[in-house]
């Protein structure tokens, strides 16, 4: 009896943990959401001060007494009723700014949710709080707006980014579950490097309606990012969904799961054949340095744990002309100028009425110098054809690789190198994204997800990611759950496991 009147544990709990702690009476959504909030109070600002929170919502616990009345007179509202989320401010949540981690948006209040926001609303979660990123939606985790976040294994050290407030504040249980979104390696690095599992869906699963970034580009996604893989697949469930606003979502129809949690395997990877690759291919890695084989030396005891899972491990395998392809990427030309017209169109009093104008503002030159260098770059129509042929030789290449070895997935380090110091990414040389695989964001229409694979040798965190044919969603899932119940690596950070 003491113990189930014991307060709450916060610390690295889970979705069942919680809605079994509502059933049982020994918990409240207010009680819950005032436990996350008093962690940030105490880890934010103070204390390691990890910086990863833009926005608390001033609403969370009046939502938190609606949430528990409706509890206490029918029941759960729906799949993540009173459960905390944390969403990357770069998706509109009504009544709540999004900023972009930018002073030039710091007073921009959307008129509507953005889709996933809706859904997540709808299926009875709170969003907590507007989570920190790479200024203007890139980049590692600095911002005029903000400064720097600094990542609760070594503070100081960079998170990552683009998503590094959503990964820190998971990381540092400000939230049950977080919302990142990226478009070259957003999601996955900042998860290897806060000790958390994120997923990238296939484009097309998940809608950017309402997200800066959204089509006619086509990058970007966003993605779940948690503590579990099996808290990330319930918020997967809550986040697909066909869009009309975003028509990439067309795509999807008809391959989403009836749930994603049903491929909640503890022996998924029995049998399964695991293709391992090898060779370099994160931005500016540097293959000959103690820091690259410091993941090397992780990544290596990741390759004997799948095969003690049972998996089937062909290793190495190639992917022909991989590096000569990949340094072909380049976006369309004026997407990005029709994508910012997309965005704030969907607002009756947008803050600029084009990109020109932003630039032309005066708080610009205040903005992170790579995030200005992104958003000034309008791609050449003759390099985007080039990186469209590469785009579709290497879809071919990759594909006709899993089916000569008949894979069910490959395996490569998430990133290549341990979090990089912030005083070197905010000062000369501007370390930016070293050692991130952006092979995913080039194909567009391949699931990836990252789950910790442990620590180096100096206890930083690093991670696998699985790759697989497009919208084969749930079989990635599969894996990474059977290869983190075997292995169990996720370790809370030291700097906030505990008032």
């Amino acid at each position: 009896m003491a113990q189930s009147n014991a307060p709450f544990n916060v610390v690295e709990t889970t979705i069942d943990d919680i809605h079994g702690a509502f059933k049982s009476g020994r918990l409240t959504c207010r009680q819950l959401v005032q436990l996350y909030l008093d962690r940030i109070e105490a880890f934010d600002k103070k204390g390691p001060a990890i910086n990863a929170i833009i926005t608390v919502n001033s609403g969370a616990l009046a939502e938190a007494d609606r949430l528990d009345a409706a509890y206490t007179a029918s029941g759960p509202v729906g799949s993540l009723h009173g459960i905390p989320v944390i969403f990357k401010d770069q998706g509109d949540v009504k009544g709540m700014p999004t900023t972009l981690g930018s002073l030039l948006f710091k007073d921009y209040y959307p008129d509507r949710d953005s889709f996933v926001a809706e859904k997540l609303k709808k299926a009875g979660a709170v969003i907590l709080a507007k989570a920190t990123l790479g200024e203007l939606g890139g980049g590692d985790t600095h911002g005029s707006l903000f400064g720097s976040t600094r990542n609760p294994y070594d503070t100081q050290r960079t998170v990552g980014g683009s998503s590094g407030g959503s990964a820190a504040a998971v990381s540092a249980n400000y939230s049950t579950i977080g919302i990142g979104q990226e478009g070259l390696a957003s999601i996955r690095r900042p998860s290897t490097w806060n000790c958390i599992a994120g997923m990238r869906p296939t484009a097309g699963l998940v809608s950017r309606g309402g997200v800066y970034g959204c089509w006619p580009e086509i990058n970007g996604s966003l993605g779940p990012m948690a503590r579990t893989v099996g808290d990330l697949a319930a918020l997967l469930d809550v986040m697909a969904g066909y869009d009309p606003e975003d028509p990439v979502t067309a795509r999807g129809v008809g391959h989403i799961a009836h749930s994603f949690k049903t491929f909640l395997d503890k022996k998924g990877l029995k049998g399964a054949r695991i293709g391992i690759l090898r060779e370099t291919m994160g931005l500016n890695s540097e293959p000959g340095s103690e820091d690259f084989q410091k993941i090397s030396e992780v990544f290596d005891k990741a390759v004997r744990d799948l095969k003690a899972s049972g998996a089937e491990i062909i290793d190495p395998i190639t992917i022909p002309k991989l590096n000569d392809l990949l340094a072909k990427r380049s976006g369309g030309p004026g997407d990005a100028d029709k994508s910012f017209q997309a965005y704030y169109g969907r607002s009756a009093n947008p803050p600029f009425k084009s990109r020109e104008e932003v630039i032309a503002a005066p708080e610009f030159a205040k903005v992170v110098r790579r995030s200005q260098d992104r958003f000034k770059k309008n791609p050449d129509p003759m390099k985007h054809y080039e990186s469209l042929k590469a785009q579709d030789e290497l879809m071919t290449h990759f594909l006709k690789v899993m089916a000569d070895h008949r894979l069910d997935a490959i395996v490569h380090k998430a990133v290549e190198h341990q979090p990089t110091l912030i005083k070197d990414g905010v000062n000369p040389p501007f370390v930016d994204q070293k050692g991130a695989p952006h092979l995913n964001t080039f194909l567009v229409f391949v699931p990836t997800i990252v789950v910790p694979a442990g620590f180096t040798r100096d206890n930083l965190p690093t991670g696998i990611c699985f790759v697989g044919r497009p919208y084969d969603d749930g079989s990635l899932i599969k894996f990474a759950y059977s290869y983190e119940q075997a292995t169990q690596h996720r370790r809370p950070p030291a700097s906030t496991t505990a008032l």
